[in-house]
């Protein structure tokens, strides 16, 4: 995630009203915006989808930073829609393959700008400066400045367009674009085209978006007129880069040469008098070949209904986000859209691409596009565990199912004490993964806590959601054990790992950049206290203890002797070590605001220092599963308390990049949960609003929108445990609905007097909390047996900062030192 300064806030299509109201939310989609995020590198995808629908169709625009095609600032033009994308991503440009564009006026059909380059035009500008684009859940739509209006909407792999021609078009053109994706990257197009229905069938093979491997995609086009017959084209043809050519109905290799951009064009006979050139294209997408996109598209879209899919998406949105509901008296109705919005966007990746795996076959549900799990572990599956266990189940069947094919062959490969995995082949979880291709890993194998997470939660209900026990422990067993030939895009550098107990810095071994060894050592420690947690409720007890060990290894990179230069006080720190056990030194300073030498830490083959998008004295606080123990190490309580402080207070504090999106909840550890509760509010207020450039930074497939939907519903969370730390939530209270409990869990707010606007102060701070009448043991956290079994939950509000988590041990946050995860 790249870090960016929040520019000013742009909400003018805003509305100030206060709803007033306590029934049902029954049409969540409309408090859905899809704009946000879309302009100062939020990179979010606006356009029209099923929830993890395969088929994203959106506009693409020609700005710098359209990694989700899109970009909400007017001054850019738009180059076409496309049918694939992802959401909230850095790297390079992803996706936007097979772009369909409207000729209103060519003055022939040899002189079409068919280029990219030559075709694109501005939007219209509405007067408040902002593009004439509208979008919902499932809808997107433009009006361009030549008069062209667009429409989109889509099923789960199939697109279908509204084109409006001006109502002076006597010869409407449609161009469909095969090579050009976002970064130009096409090789090995192939095309067809059938004169008389005007089908056009087609694909290329493309360059992933953050790593070294490439994918083949494939697309289907047809045209149908809205409400008359449309007839066959009057003229037809292919194009190489701007220079259409009629009649000609193929291209293969042969043709290209060094030109990189090729598609389709046809000219369609006016609408009958009396009606509108309105003109369906029906977009079928595969990774398989042409023809399957073709049945794709003829199996979900017979009829070209353009209304009734939208309105079918429409439905499945809302009754998805309908699970989630929230009073909304006296709260204002912006927070009610970030919401929402957030609901919204955390279920846009991954991408369902069941049907769609290329590479094996398996009656197995496929996902791709886990963009990348380093950013959406430490959330977003936390939140689907609520409300969405189906979803989560078959993303984790999607997950086991490509450790178990794709990888190397090992037989009888000892992982674990009484454990062998004995098949033909054996690999490795997926973490950061596109469009069929692995790409970069960022912190590890960061699928374990994903997996954790689900079986923590769900183990009761694993069979019945055909999650095998025995499969998902093996693949969290081959992260653990065995290392990869490319430890550079999937699984751990495990034999470093088991032979040290943490990452040496100095530790070069074959299969990957010897890069962010602090920060691997950090993810891979709290994967194994995943793994510690899944063999405790298998029964395993000597596996349980053994990763539970392994869990305290981010200790082992602790330096007592280390402090914040011109702070003495704060000491103590994570830092790199070297094979023979003495430390070598990286500034705490380093990757944060007050670097001397201003370094980014992003992904980078000779970055030496150690560390991940973050500095040390942010990571010298991630150890989730441990805080008591970190505790301990800084001084105790009080010291700790001083260095959260001193972090938020000098600015290190950077909630653009994940590690750092605990540490606003820490102090519950310290039994000062108002403070976090005032940190978490004040950050809510300073970086997340719901203009489009409403994010501080990416939104990293749907990261950064749960954890704004958590803040908003007082709770955060930690991944493989039963215990969601508990805040005071943005409204007198949220009900939660299970569908495979068939059970809603309510959190209610006695004494809910409204939101500050600013974070600081007011009557939002949990005094006591009873579940169901009683009094629960903590004032801090919720544990997962409240939301199994529907209950309701009653905070009691102060305005008094100074609450505790209660009396008793119990009612501090558990931590592994501790004896907690019991």
């Amino acid at each position: 995630m790249k870090k960016i300064f929040l520019l000013s806030v742009l909400s003018g299509w805003l509305s100030s009203v206060q709803p007033q109201s306590s029934g049902p939310i029954t049409d969540p989609a409309s408090l859905v915006l899809p704009f946000i995020g879309t302009t100062n590198g939020g990179h979010v995808f606006p356009g029209a989808t099923l929830p993890h629908g395969m088929a994203k169709v959106g506009m693409d625009t020609d700005s710098p930073g359209n990694q989700a095609g899109y970009d909400a600032n007017s001054t850019f033009n738009a180059t076409g829609f496309s049918q694939l994308h992802d959401t909230g991503t850095g790297g390079a440009i992803s996706l936007s393959n097979f772009k369909l564009w409207a000729f209103p006026n060519c003055t022939a059909f040899e002189h079409c700008p068919t280029s990219i380059e030559t075709r694109k035009v501005l939007r219209n500008v509405l007067p408040d400066g902002t593009p004439d684009d509208f979008a919902s859940p499932g809808y997107f739509s433009s009006n361009l400045s030549n008069g062209m209006r667009v429409e989109l909407t889509a099923t789960r792999r199939t697109a279908i367009h509204r084109y409006t021609f001006p109502a002076h078009t006597t010869e409407p053109r449609l161009l469909v674009d095969i090579t050009n994706d976002g970064p130009r990257t096409s090789t090995f197009p192939v095309m067809t085209l059938n004169s008389t229905s005007a089908r056009v069938m087609g694909g290329a093979q493309f360059a992933a978006s953050f790593g070294p491997g490439r994918y083949t995609a494939y697309t289907c086009a047809d045209f149908a007129g809205e409400g008359y017959e449309l007839g066959q084209p009057t003229e037809f043809g292919t194009w190489l880069g701007n220079s259409p050519v009629k009649g000609q109905t193929d291209l293969n290799q042969q043709y290209f040469g060094f030109i990189d951009e090729l598609g389709a064009l046809f000219t369609f006979p006016p609408a009958p008098s009396g009606k509108g050139n309105v003109i369906l294209a029906r977009v079928g997408v595969s990774f398989i070949s042409s023809e399957q996109a073709c049945a794709n598209a003829e199996e979900e879209i017979p009829d070209f209904g353009f209304d009734r899919v939208h309105s079918e998406n429409r439905a499945t949105w809302n009754e998805l986000l309908s699970r989630v509901q929230v009073d909304t008296t006296n709260v204002d109705k912006e927070t009610v859209q970030l919401f929402y919005s957030a609901m919204y966007r955390l279920h846009i990746s991954p991408a369902d691409y069941t049907g769609e795996n290329p590479k094996w076959i398996s009656s197995e549900p496929y996902y791709d596009s886990y963009y990348c799990n380093w950013d959406t572990y430490r959330a977003l599956y936390s939140l689907m565990a609520l409300h969405d266990p189906t979803t989560f189940s078959r993303i984790v069947r999607g997950m086991i199912d490509i450790q178990r094919h794709e990888g190397d062959t090992f037989q009888y490969s000892t992982l674990s004490e009484g454990t062998y995995l004995t098949g033909f082949n054996v690999g490795w979880l997926p973490e950061c993964r596109g469009a069929t291709a692995m790409q970069f890993i960022q912190g590890g194998s960061n699928a374990d806590p994903i997996l954790g997470e689900f079986f923590v939660k769900y183990s009761d209900h694993a069979a019945a959601l055909n999650v095998s026990a025995e499969d998902l422990y093996t693949a969290l067993l081959a992260d653990a054990e065995m290392q990869p030939p490319n430890w550079n895009l999937q699984g751990r550098q495990a034999n470093a790992w088991k032979e040290f107990n943490y990452i040496p810095q100095d530790m070069f071994d074959a299969g990957g950049a010897n890069t962010k060894q602090v920060s691997r050592t950090l993810e891979h420690a709290f994967g194994d206290f995943a793994i510690s947690q899944v063999a405790k409720i298998l029964g395993k007890a000597d596996d349980a203890a053994k990763y539970a060990k392994r869990a305290e290894n981010s200790f082992n990179l602790w330096n007592p002797n280390v402090s914040v230069p011109g702070t003495p006080s704060v000491a103590g720190m994570m830092q790199p070590r070297f094979k023979d056990g003495t430390f070598n030194f990286t500034d705490p300073r380093h990757c944060s605001i007050h670097d001397p030498e201003m370094a980014t830490c992003f992904l980078n083959a000779v970055n030496r220092d150690g560390f991940y998008e973050s500095s040390p004295i942010v990571y010298s606080q991630y150890v989730p599963h441990d805080t008591a123990q970190l505790i301990k190490l800084q001084g105790g309580t009080e010291s700790f308390l001083s260095r959260l402080d001193f972090i938020f207070n000098q600015g290190y504090f950077d909630i653009s990049d994940e590690p750092s999106m605990q540490i606003p909840f820490m102090y519950h550890y310290a039994d000062a949960p108002g403070k976090s509760t005032q940190r978490a509010r004040k950050v809510m207020a300073e970086s997340f609003n719901t203009s489009v450039g409403g994010l501080p930074g990416n939104d990293d497939s749907g990261a950064m929108a749960a954890y704004t939907a958590f803040n908003l519903a007082g709770m955060y969370p930690l991944p493989a445990t039963r215990q969601y730390l508990l805040s005071s939530p943005f409204f007198p209270s949220i009900s939660i609905f299970n569908p495979l409990f068939n059970s809603t869990t309510t959190i209610k707010s006695n004494g809910f007097e409204g939101n500050p606007a600013d974070g600081i102060g007011g009557k939002v701070f949990v005094q006591n909390v009873t579940v169901n009448g009683k009094p629960y043991k903590s004032n801090c956290y919720l544990e997962w047996d409240v939301f199994v079994n529907g209950s309701l939950v009653e905070l009691t509000l102060t305005d008094d900062p100074n609450v505790t988590c209660g009396s008793g041990q119990e009612a501090l946050p558990p931590s592994l030192s501790t004896g907690g995860y019991s």
